[in-house]
């Protein structure tokens, strides 16, 4: 082992909640509570139960596309270390 290997930091880890003892990535669980908050405020703020959902969805797929990609950067990174 080279000095510059034992040096190096420790690839960061995708972060998981268990939830009926299955592991969850915690960006979906942010994405889904990330959507319940926007369409609960479009639904109170606008009165439209449609553009809430729309709008709400969205939002969640937009969050959970950046988690994935961001979950398989880390796990490429650490493949490659």
């Amino acid at each position: 082992m080279s000095v510059r290997s034992a040096l190096r930091p420790a690839p960061p880890v995708a972060h998981v909640v268990p939830l009926a003892g299955v592991p969850w990535p915690v960006y979906k669980l942010e994405s889904l509570v990330l959507a319940a908050m926007v369409a609960l405020v479009l639904a109170v703020v606008t009165g439209s139960a449609q553009v809430a959902v729309l709008v709400a969805a969205a939002a969640a797929t937009l969050r959970w596309a950046a988690g994935t990609r961001t979950a398989r950067r880390l796990s490429q990174s650490r493949t490659t270390a």
